[in-house]
């Protein structure tokens, strides 16, 4: 007959069940430890493929190509297909986008006339070379400048041709979102840039682009420093804008209070003119980003080649609002200043 198996005591019940844990407890403690070997391993490797310096503008980042972690195609300029898409907008488009913001079915928020409140404000005007001028001062770093230099590009497409465009991005830090760049950027570095491939026969196109590393988060340069920067460029139209906007900033309602800020003709413009980074029924992304975050430039480029929901039509409505404002600047004297759409918002102008 097999030995019946003794009853074990307490003590030996605890101490097995002790020799147990200790053994749980240790493998846990080794499998944590490759974890975090592993994990600092993938830090290394990420960190490796970020580019180091500007010499390789157009360097990518591996992993997920998610929002916050993308540098890809920086820089590369817009194929002739692509460009095409700013440059030659049907007016239509234009048209329609108007009518539904003066109809109010334009969902997102666009800040200027006849629905949000207006953030516009008439002045004198910046001319030189006896052009009315377009003035801009943005950053690099912004979100809401990378979203409004799609507007941006719509509207000065009425009056001009690009020869080039550029694709970039925000900074990892503030929605790292897909946008243009008026020329390719030193993107790692902190200065200032005069350069875009814009010709008009109607304005100027003055683009002051303040530049820090996109890999952090929003900055932008003290003013003063930007001056300084622009002393050393030497370029007198630009430094000569750049003292237009210090002057209009002894007035609060046109003082500079941050990125973008623009002037069309005879209105300045408080920060971007539209807040769209997706449709109105899409959420915050996982991360809390925005929709945009996750789309890619040929995405937008996409959006706005053939409209047809809110984030494609509300890019060209804001654009419709920068246009009016020109127009009105001009006296019409654009032929997009004769779509009904363009006067109807012209009209909501003070």
């Amino acid at each position: 007959m097999p030995r019946q198996q003794q009853a074990r005591s307490p003590v030996a019940k605890y101490e097995s069940t002790v020799r147990k844990l200790k053994i749980v407890s240790t493998a846990a403690l080794i499998l944590g430890i490759v974890a975090i070997f592993a994990s600092l391993a993938t830090v290394i490797l990420l960190a490796s493929e970020l580019p180091t310096s500007t010499n390789s503008p157009t360097t990518t980042v591996a992993g997920t190509g998610g929002p916050g972690s993308t540098l890809a195609g920086i820089n590369q300029p817009l194929n002739s297909t692509s460009l095409s898409v700013i440059n030659n907008a049907p007016n239509a488009y234009f048209e329609t986008a108007g009518e539904m913001y003066l109809n109010d079915t334009i969902q997102n928020p666009i800040f200027g006339y006849p629905s949000f409140g207006s953030n516009a404000h008439t002045v004198n005007g910046f001319v030189a070379n006896n052009k009315t001028s377009v003035v801009y001062l943005g950053s690099i770093t912004c979100i809401y400048c990378g979203e409004n230099r799609w507007a941006m590009a719509l509207a000065l497409s009425r009056f001009g041709t690009f020869s080039q465009l550029f694709t970039g991005y925000s900074s990892f830090g503030d929605g790292d979102v897909p946008t243009l760049y008026w020329a390719a950027e030193p993107y790692n570095s902190s200065t200032d840039d005069v350069h875009n491939y814009y010709t008009s026969n109607y304005i100027n196109f003055v683009s002051i682009e303040d530049i820090n590393p996109i890999t952090g988060g929003f900055k932008l340069n003290p003013l003063q420093t930007i001056l300084s920067n622009l002393v050393s460029i030497g370029n007198k139209t630009d430094l000569s804008a750049f003292n237009y906007i210090l002057n209009l900033s002894s007035n609060t309602t046109t003082a500079f209070a941050g990125t973008p800020y623009t002037i069309w003709g005879r209105y300045q413009f408080n920060g971007a003119d539209a807040a769209d980074f997706g449709n109105p029924n899409q959420s915050a992304t996982a991360t809390g980003l925005p929709y945009l975050s996750l789309m890619t430039h040929g995405q937008v480029l996409g959006e706005l080649a053939r409209p047809n929901d809110q984030f494609g039509w509300t890019e060209y409505a804001a654009a419709d609002v920068y246009t009016a404002a020109l127009c009105k600047s001009l006296n019409n004297t654009a032929s997009v200043c004769t779509l009904p759409a363009i006067q109807g918002i012209e009209a909501k102008l003070t």
